[in-house]
């Protein structure tokens, strides 16, 4: 299947906030080193796929939602359908089914944003200065702008420039090799990071799952991608690793927007939860919850300020036996004096 649909649609999105950069006023000559219109207009080129997203990103953290509360359930599927995996499949999609809950809701907006990824690399690959004219003008670039962008620089750095760039692509494009190297070797470390914190972010609002396959998911994506990205970031454009971290960041903000507004479960009853708390030392059935509570300190497991509890009291005791005479509460008071007759 074809992907010029997305080029054409990324380099037009790209080329719209460009132009409309230059309307402004942002000049195209580098400033610091730098050709800001260039990079407004990427970091705009995510905001846009962000907010068109937007109603995604919901719908996944509703369905991580309905499956952190259907994770008992399953658990006692799994209790019942021990050693037949066959059967235990069957009965948990029916569940999914019955209950509307889609496991794989959760990956969709990642998934959604894998073609825009690929697609802005290719059209950062493209921005090579040596091709023909015919050639430049390819997904509804003018000769202008897509010279403007060929040459675009990051703190001197080109943005289709990479880590691995050959020596003879650096001299095409009129760059330093340690320069180029510097700058996305530090892009690189902080797409990591962000990726990590991103991850770590929801994980730690939701809870980590009971059931092996979702536990497995959250930890490839914890730790598995985030390291991924230290030998394939090589590989991506400076440009491109804009696009990541700026995306990260992003998702960053909305998770945290989203994580208030459509709380954890936990979170959302946690005054129910409270009065309902079993009492200390009250042994659980099966020995742990089915669904573990999620954690509210943050990115950083900032530890909250605990809530005072009141002692408790057993009114039980207090109460009279059956058959027992009543206690005079006045019994042993000082009696008032009688009047003098």
């Amino acid at each position: 299947m074809s992907l010029d649909p997305i080029y054409y649609a990324i380099s037009w999105i790209l080329l719209r906030w460009h132009s409309l950069w230059d309307a402004i006023g942002v000049p195209d000559e580098r400033v610091i080193g730098t050709n800001w219109a260039w990079i407004l207009s990427i970091f705009f080129l995510v905001v846009t796929l962000r907010v068109i997203l937007f109603p995604v990103f919901v719908k996944q953290i509703k369905s991580q939602r309905a499956m952190q509360a259907l994770q008992p359930k399953v658990k006692a599927l799994q209790e019942k359908h021990k050693g037949d995996r066959e059967t235990l499949q069957k009965e948990m999609m029916e569940l999914y089914r019955t209950e509307k809950a889609n496991p794989l809701m959760g990956c969709l907006p990642m998934f959604l944003q894998i073609p825009v990824f690929f697609g802005l690399f290719h059209v950062l690959q493209h921005l090579d200065p040596n091709i023909s004219d015919a050639n430049k003008q390819l997904y509804g670039w003018p000769l202008d702008q897509f010279n403007s962008a060929a040459y675009a620089h990051l703190f001197n750095a080109p943005i289709s420039a990479k880590f691995g760039s050959s020596a003879a692509e650096l001299a095409a494009l009129g760059a330093d090799g340690l320069t180029v190297k510097i700058l996305a070797g530090i892009l690189v470390l902080v797409m990591m990071a962000t990726t990590f914190l991103t991850q770590r972010q929801m994980i730690l609002k939701t809870g980590w799952a009971e059931d092996p396959q979702q536990l497995m998911i959250q930890r490839l994506m914890l730790y598995g991608i985030p390291f991924s990205l230290l030998i394939s970031g090589a590989l991506f454009p400076i440009g491109v690793v804009i696009y990541w971290v700026t995306n990260n960041l992003f998702t960053l903000g909305q998770q945290q927007w989203v994580l208030r507004k459509f709380p954890p479960l936990q979170m959302a009853g946690a005054k129910g939860a409270a009065a309902a708390r079993p009492a200390p030392g009250t042994k659980i059935p099966g020995g742990k919850n089915p669904v573990q509570p999620a954690r509210t300190g943050g990115l950083f497991r900032r530890k909250d300020t605990p809530e005072p509890t009141s002692p408790v009291v057993d009114t039980k005791a207090l109460a009279p036996k059956p058959g027992a005479k009543p206690v005079n509460p006045k019994k042993g008071a000082r009696p008032a004096n009688k009047p003098k007759g």
